[in-house]
Order: C-alpha cells, then structure tokens, then sequence
C-alpha cells in the first residue's frame, strides 16, 4: 500500500558527468542544489549573486555579465555604514561603495567566464511577485530592509516575464553554444506574498518553464516543485517554519533529480563517494589510537589516493594524513 503520490522522473537528454561544469543561479534552492552537486565533486559555481527569486533580475545580472557591463549605478544604497546593491543580494556588500563596485564587477565578470565554460546552468526560479523602486522605476532583487515606503509591490505581467527569459536564454546561447540549461521552480512558498497570490506566482512560472522547454531543445525541466508538493505532501518534509523544506526533503529531491540528471559513470562515482564521506565522518569507538583505527585510516587514504586521479580529495586526504600519523606516533 502506498500512502504518496510518487512518479518516475524523465531522463534529461544531456546527462552531468564527473568532469561537468555547473553554475546555478536563483531562489535558495538553487543554493541548496549547488552546495549537493558540490559536496559530491562536482565543479560549480554556486548562486554568485546570492540569491536572486524574480525572474527579472536574475535575466538582468546575466545579460550585464555576458554583455561586460557594469552593474546599475543606480542601484547602490547605503544603509547604516555599509552599501548594497539593489540588484544583488545582501550577502554581498562593502565598507565603501567603490569597494562594492569592485566586488560586483568582479562577479559579474567570474559568472560570464563560468557560463561561458559551463557545460549546465541550474536555473531555479523563486517568484513572479517584484519589488519596483520608485524613484528610478526599475525592479530590485533585493529591498536591503530599507524602508517599504520607496518599493511598490505587484505581480509582474505573465508576458514580460516571458520575454524576459527569452532574450536571456538567446544570449546564454550565443555566449555558449553548448551549454544545457536545467530550470526549476522553487518548491519554496511565499507565504508573505499569501497563499493564494503564492499559488498565482508558481503557476505563472511553471507555465513559463514548460514553454522555454518546449521552444528550445536545450532547456529542460526538472520537477523540484512537483516533487515537494505532491510526491513529498506531508509537513515532516518541511523546517520548523513550515516553508522550507528540512534536509530529508532536499536529500530525496536530490536523489531524483541524481537519478534523472547523472550519467551512469557519474552514478557509480557517487555511490563509491557516500561510502567514503561516511568513512570520513566516522570516528572509532574505542579511541583514535587503536591498531584497529590505523588500520582504518590506511585503507581509507589508500581509497582516497585513488580517487585523487579523477578530483580533487586534497582537503580530505591531508586530514585522514593527519589523523594516521597521529595514531602512528601515539603507537610508536
């Protein structure tokens, strides 16, 4: 008896293999993804402008990248001693804002070479509901807690957003031919936007990620959004706010899309990874000095050297060396 909507997922027709290069860009899930893809080696460049939920924005900061313009100078507020940038998230900030400039520009320019490079971007969509500044009349991705009198709010216009994604995904395509875009919809609810304006806003934009992926053989869908809504229908799926979901969640949405998205070289590096980081994580029961122990960390670093030939283990391997040759001199 079953007590789930569960459903097989499609295999993406270009599949991630060890040696992909991968930017995600997006709401937080993308994050959430990113930091997956990169605790299982592979090459990303996780959500460089933080995170970025309306579809507006996040075509705006890849078009002045590709097209190596600078960022908006209206765009920088300063907001108790330290500056933003409207366009960026506040994880990015700095003492001046020439400073910040610096620092925009610089990963601006880091995100184009990556895209430039990349084999896949993973594109989450978070919202279809923006913030416009008043006085200069452009949307902002990020309001920076300054005060709500200077934003108006509303849900932007279905045949905008489209055009929006279109012009970005041409110019994604000229820069880099052979890049494969993956897009999602967040399975994040705004709840401040209500439930029901929340509901509008993910319709809007699953609409919109089936159309870009019926338009362009090189876009495809991955389903986070289904995922959690349907096949994972239950709140123990979700933090303590009730809206994000917890780690069991996000480790199951990963593993389909795992599934879905890894070549089978991929996979079978996977599963030989899970047992090391398992390995790694593991401490002895009777102590760190044991012969049993060394015997332990000799094998695993033997493991790890091996794999060193296909990435990087470096960070990994120094500590089990240390480690071994702790226990090597304390049984000397």
């Amino acid at each position: 008896m079953q007590f789930h909507t569960e459903f097989s997922l499609e295999s993406l027709p270009n599949r991630i293999e060890l040696n992909s290069q991968i930017v995600t860009i997006g709401s937080c899930f993308a994050d959430v993804m990113g930091h997956r893809l990169a605790d299982h080696k592979l090459t990303v460049l996780n959500n460089p402008f933080g995170t970025i939920f309306n579809p507006v924005s996040i075509a705006k900061l890849l078009t002045l990248g590709l097209h190596s313009k600078n960022p908006d100078e209206t765009g920088y507020v300063e907001r108790d001693g330290v500056w933003f940038h409207y366009d960026f998230h506040s994880s990015i900030w700095a003492n001046s804002r020439e400073e910040l400039k610096e620092k925009l520009t610089a990963c601006l320019t880091q995100t184009a070479d990556s895209l430039r490079n990349a084999d896949f971007l993973f594109l989450t969509l978070g919202s279809a509901v923006v913030y416009r500044h008043i006085e200069t009349g452009k949307v902002v991705a990020n309001c920076h807690k300054m005060p709500g009198t200077l934003f108006e709010k509303y849900l932007y216009q279905i045949d905008h957003l489209r055009d929006e994604l279109t012009r970005v995904l041409k110019t994604l395509r000229r820069a880099n031919p052979r890049l494969t875009v993956i897009i999602t919809v967040s399975p994040v609810r705004h709840t401040r936007d209500t439930l029901p304006l929340n509901n509008v806003s993910k319709s809007m934009l699953r609409v919109l990620a089936h159309e870009l992926t019926i338009w362009n053989d090189w876009v495809s869908y991955f389903p986070a959004y289904e995922l959690m809504m349907d096949d994972l229908r239950d709140y123990r799926f979700y933090e303590a706010d009730m809206i994000h979901p917890n780690s069991q969640a996000q480790d199951y949405i990963f593993g389909k899309f795992a599934e879905s998205a890894f070549g089978a070289d991929l996979r079978k590096f996977v599963a030989e990874w899970t047992k090391i980081r398992k390995s790694l994580a593991h401490r002895p029961l009777y102590g760190e000095n044991t012969l049993v122990n060394q015997q332990f960390l000799t094998s695993l670093s033997a493991q790890l050297n091996t794999l060193s030939a296909y990435v990087d283990v470096s960070a990994e391997l120094a500590e089990v060396q240390r480690r071994l040759e702790k226990c090597i001199m304390d049984n000397a």
